[in-house]
């Protein structure tokens, strides 16, 4: 399945302006904005955020999968997709990430 597919079965996130990934201390590490370009990252973090909790490492496994194409891509040139990186860092140091969803 191409990630194209699989953004049509994820949860609709028209009503998000977008998410903040917040770390253990409750500092902001990333804000992923639902405009074009980041709107598919933004479904893929919302929904594992749904089904996870939070963007552990068990979530950032299933979004690699989510990711499907553009996974491979990421890890063979790493900084050309920071948001699934930021999933491979996230398994890497077993770290997780509170999700903040933030209303349109």
């Amino acid at each position: 399945m191409t990630f194209a597919d699989t953004l049509k079965q994820l949860p609709p996130v028209a009503h998000l302006a977008g998410l903040q990934l917040l770390d253990a201390a409750g500092q902001v590490v990333a804000t992923l904005e639902n405009r074009p370009g980041q709107a598919g990252s933004v479904a893929v973090y919302a929904a594992l955020a749904q089904r996870h909790g939070a963007i552990t490492p068990a979530a950032a496994v299933e979004g690699l999968q989510l990711y499907a194409e553009h996974t491979a891509d990421a890890h063979a040139h790493p900084g050309r997709h920071p948001n699934i990186d930021r999933l491979i860092g996230c398994i890497a140091q077993a770290a997780t990430y509170t999700v903040r969803l933030l209303p349109a």
